[in-house]
């Protein structure tokens, strides 16, 4: 019993001395600093971002109905005009000398139905004679229907010779006309927008109207058409306000409004977008058409809200600190990647099966399961749910984490 005792002690010692060894030599536990968002309270808008192309409300395209050579143009580029301002001119010798023409042709057509009308008299007289003579037994019967017949066809003739004169002053009238439109007036009041032609330059109307002018009522007030996908255009409605910025002017936002949403599809590369429409004011004149926008259209927008940061939904823990620090929720940390959601309605909620984990005092505290969210921002999440009552204003939220000892940042989202 003496030489078990002995032994008994001596294993005793062995098992201290490994256990006090392994303890000495095992590496100490990971330390992790963890980077926080706090939740906020504030507010939070879902938006629509698209590009499109600054144009005047109210655009005239300044045409001539008749071909001919540029004799003089009186107005250029950035040109003020008033509605009725004189803008070219074309060469009217050729439409001049057709007016003179008609005219004669006029005059024409007239002396025939003075010829037609002096005619008719005279069939008149004779048909007359003829009728008495023929009552009397005079002639035969055959010859004052002779008479007849050539007074009804003097009466024709005379018909005939005043739709000649009608004809001619119509043409007279056209050639006329034609002659009036070798002057190019304006028809509205604005600013010559662009200049297509040069004085000695042949414009032919002869298929369609060219396009020598076009002018823009008024540049303050502006138009923005942008092109809305379709799985985005459902979120669209007239009224809705909208924020426009342009290269030219980085520093400088534009508030815009919705005004139309237009029905016909554009397809390019097998992608359906429609055309919106948004009335933007341009009082200081910055904006030029043909300008590219930077168009973000506000769908729905809440003031006072519970939001928490997007990347608290993607962070994920590392595993040791889950182990030490996390034990008391039971369970490993899981979250899934956060999808900004793309076709929120108004009212709608979004269910979640996503988790963000709480800081206090530079550790772990729990996680707390998200089952709804709101709408985002794409930096923000609106929180809804059960989740509301776990997570408080100011709350302290892990986006990231370092690992204390290598100092250097760590990924401690899933990307």
């Amino acid at each position: 019993m003496k030489k078990f005792f002995k032994f008994a002690v001596f294993a005793a010692a062995i098992v201290a001395a490994a256990y006090g060894g392994y303890s000495y030599l095992k590496p100490a536990p990971a330390s992790y600093v963890y980077r926080t968002q706090a939740a906020v309270r504030g507010a939070i808008s879902s938006s629509i971002s698209a590009t499109g192309k600054v144009n005047a409300v109210e655009m005239v395209e300044v045409g001539t109905q008749v071909s001919g050579i540029i004799k003089g143009i009186y107005v250029d580029f950035n040109s003020p005009v008033k509605k009725g301002q004189l803008l070219a001119e074309l060469d009217p010798d050729v439409l001049a000398s057709r007016v003179e023409e008609s005219r004669a042709n006029l005059t024409l057509s007239q002396a025939g139905v003075a010829k037609a009308k002096a005619e008719v008299d005279n069939c008149a007289r004779t048909f007359a004679r003829n009728k008495e003579l023929f009552e009397r037994k005079l002639i035969a019967k055959s010859e004052m229907e002779s008479a007849q017949t050539q007074l009804a066809l003097a009466r024709a003739s005379l018909t005939e010779a005043n739709a000649r004169v009608v004809q001619a002053k119509e043409s007279l009238k056209q050639a006329e006309a034609n002659l009036l439109y070798t002057k190019i007036f304006s028809p509205i009041d604005g600013v010559v927008v662009s200049r297509q032609v040069d004085v000695g330059q042949t414009v032919a109307a002869s298929l369609q109207t060219p396009t020598l002018f076009s002018i823009a009522r008024d540049l303050t007030k502006m138009q923005v058409e942008a092109n809305i996908d379709e799985a985005d255009i459902g979120r669209i409605s007239e009224g809705q306000h909208a924020v426009c910025r342009f290269d030219s002017w980085p520093q400088d936002s534009f508030d815009a409004v919705v005004s139309q949403k237009r029905l016909s599809p554009e397809t390019i590369s097998n992608v359906v977008t429609y055309v919106v429409i948004l009335n933007i004011d341009n009082s200081d004149k910055k904006l030029m058409p043909g300008m590219t926008a930077n168009v973000s259209v506000v769908t729905e927008e809440y003031d006072d809200v519970l939001k928490i940061p997007a990347a608290a939904l993607r962070f994920t823990p590392p595993a040791d600190a889950i182990a030490d620090g996390s034990k008391q929720d039971g369970q490993a940390g899981q979250t899934g990647l956060f999808v900004i959601p793309r076709r929120p309605g108004a009212n709608e909620s979004k269910k979640s099966e996503q988790t963000v984990w709480l800081v206090e005092n530079g550790k772990l505290a729990g996680k707390v399961e998200i089952d709804e969210v709101g709408i985002s921002d794409r930096t923000w999440v609106e929180l809804r749910g059960s989740a509301l009552s776990a997570i408080r204003e100011g709350q302290e939220l892990a986006v990231a984490f370092t690992k204390e000892d290598e100092g250097s940042a760590s990924a401690g989202t899933r990307k």
